[in-house]
């Protein structure tokens, strides 16, 4: 498919196409909205839009990829300093979609031009941008759209915010590129997503959770397709209760702001708890270790990533990468001898080195999530004088003791794997995509 967008222009009937919780457009309609602004903002260097879950959103990113001008969607929570730098930075012009007149359908852009520009937090200092090619986005969609066999007669549902991959890419540009319906719900609320009809549903692992937790909402899910979660890794005892209640798994994916979506379970094969399933097509990936040698299979090391899904760079600084062009993420894995993906965790957080072992972070929570009363868990590596590390973990729970979940675990796995504190908090700190910030977790005294 030639143009980035190519379903967009091939559908010229009037059916819904998109719709939120106040409203639709049919193809048809999209493409005459989106076009007109499209004239009106040619031509610019960059333009940002404030991401609201809502059909504007979608009618000026549309636009600014039709006439070939590079968007910046900002966060609709940001603060103000947030919002200032992402604007500063990026130089980028706030729009509406408010377009005065008609117009024809632009020129396709070169397919190597910049799309997007995503701000991504790091460990240390502000948000970066992340600078997207349409041609990474058409690999990455189309790479989807093999494993997950997704089609026009499919209707993908989700509630996720529209200033991420996951939300936007994946769940706006996906229908456009590959002509499914798209229905946002506004909020992905277990109730929103029972009372709208799918064939695939996004979530982030704390929606999962909270459709595990309405068990009458998530029976109404057992006529989809596809539940893909992503974003974060899925706590395998929410992959078994969404199993057991819809009556199929979901399906788990990997990917990242620069690298877009790289690897994920297929529809139509096997979908392992814990596990994100096999590289999609046109990407690579390796693991390695501390000196950059290859790791052994199954063992814990660094996950790099190359092809032809990678973003450009962020801006200014170019995109930092190995010299035989491999992206280092940051995340810690292993690939087993069949290929297939168990992601720990980040390097900075969820790689525990603790008197002379490495624990993953993620095998703990899964642990702890096993308790009954255990509803949430973070755990991290906190300095320890003898051990260098020891593992620590931050516990959303009603009734068990701090002791009690330090011997729960211990009896699960390897004497070196259990907590040597458990902080007993009311909630963990989490971002728009409900990922947990471990950044943010604090160690308090009460050692074990």
């Amino acid at each position: 498919m030639t143009r980035l967008l190519g379903a967009l222009h091939d559908d010229a009937d009037q059916t819904d196409a998109v719709r939120d919780g106040q409203s639709s457009l049919s193809r048809h309609e999209l493409l005459a909205r989106a076009c007109a602004l499209a004239a009106e903002i040619a031509g610019r260097p960059v333009v940002a839009v404030e991401a609201t879950p809502t059909l504007d959103t979608v009618v000026t990113i549309t636009a600014a990829l039709l006439a070939g001008v590079p968007v910046v969607p900002v966060p609709p929570d940001a603060g103000e300093l947030e919002r200032a730098h992402i604007l500063t930075d990026s130089g980028a012009e706030l729009l509406s979609a408010s377009p005065r007149h008609g117009a024809g359908v632009p020129a396709e852009p070169d397919p190597s031009a910049p799309a997007l520009i995503l701000y991504t937090s790091g460990t240390t200092g502000p948000p970066k941008g992340a600078v997207i090619s349409r041609a990474a986005l058409a690999a990455d969609l189309d790479a989807l759209a093999a494993v997950w066999r997704w089609t026009p007669d499919d209707t993908l549902v989700h509630g996720l915010p529209l200033f991420h991959v996951h939300g936007l890419v994946l769940g706006v540009l996906g229908p456009l590129r590959i002509g499914s319906r798209l229905v946002h719900t506004g909020r992905p609320t277990p109730q929103a997503y029972a009372a709208t009809p799918g064939s695939i549903y996004f979530g982030v692992p704390t929606v999962w959770s909270r459709v595990c937790a309405a068990p009458a909402e998530a029976r109404e899910l057992r006529s989809a397709r596809l539940l893909v979660s992503g974003s974060a890794p899925l706590p395998v005892p929410v992959f078994d209760d969404l199993k057991a209640l819809t009556g199929q798994a979901p399906v788990e994916r990997y990917g990242m702001t620069e690298t877009l979506i790289t690897v994920s379970a297929r529809a139509d094969g096997e979908r392992r708890p814990g596990h994100v399933g096999l590289p999609v097509p046109g990407v690579e990936t390796r693991v390695v270790d501390d000196s950059g040698a290859p790791a052994e299979p199954g063992t814990i090391g660094h996950l790099q990533v190359r092809g032809a899904t990678l973003f450009d760079g962020y801006l200014r600084t170019g995109r930092p990468e190995t010299p035989d062009g491999w992206y280092v993420t940051g995340d810690v894995a292993t690939i087993g001898e069949d290929g297939w993906h168990r992601i720990v965790g980040r390097a900075s957080t969820d790689l525990i080195k603790t008197g002379g072992y490495r624990v993953g972070a993620g095998e703990v929570e899964d642990a702890l999530l096993l308790h009954p009363a255990v509803r949430e868990a973070a755990v991290i590596g906190t300095p320890h004088p003898d051990l260098g590390e020891q593992i620590t973990a931050y516990v959303v729970a009603g009734g068990p003791t701090e002791k009690e979940l330090i011997d729960f675990v211990a009896d699960r796995l390897a004497a070196h794997k259990r907590p040597r504190s458990v902080h007993l908090v009311d909630t963990l700190p989490r971002n728009a995509m409900g990922k947990v910030q471990k950044a943010a977790l604090k160690p308090r005294s009460g050692r074990i």
